[in-house]
């Protein structure tokens, strides 16, 4: 994807928008970077943006302060519905850009929020060990604790 412009990185709170014209685009303070971002608080090689079937995903490349998606922390790549806040550091910006139906449902499955995970005992979220209720396990907890006296 050379010198096509599909999208753009808009600064929240105004600015000039940043034309996203071929993949994959780095960021950061560096002046071999796609987008030169000079800020102290941004890395020489802070992030990468890339097209990809139809949307743009980021990720972080070890950079000192990080990179943020609608404020959550990158850890891994993450794919962009149009209109994400990205922060590096503590510039923000939105993407901008368009994508079809079909792309849209398969993005909102991608960054859908996580299955709470810390709630299920992990033997119960292996299927090893039956599911209690609150009620047995406080009644257990009570056993144990009149059998001890």
């Amino acid at each position: 994807m050379s010198d096509y412009i599909n999208g753009e990185l808009v600064p929240v709170g105004g600015g000039d928008p940043i034309p996203l014209i071929r993949s994959p685009m780095t960021l950061g303070r560096r002046e071999s970077c796609d987008i030169c971002l000079q800020f102290p608080n941004i890395s020489g090689m802070h992030c990468e943006l890339s097209y990809r079937d139809g949307y743009w995903s980021v990720r972080d490349l070890n950079s000192s302060n990080g990179t943020k998606v609608n404020g959550a922390r990158l850890s891994a790549p993450r794919p962009l519905k149009p209109g994400d806040e990205i922060a590096i550091a503590k510039r923000k910006y939105a993407i901008q850009y368009t994508a079809d139906d079909a792309t849209l449902r398969r993005l909102d499955e991608m960054v859908s929020e996580p299955e709470e995970i810390w709630g299920v005992p992990l033997l119960e979220k292996a299927g090893l060990a039956n599911p209690r209720s609150a009620d047995s396990r406080r009644s257990e907890s009570r056993r144990i604790n009149l059998e001890e006296d």
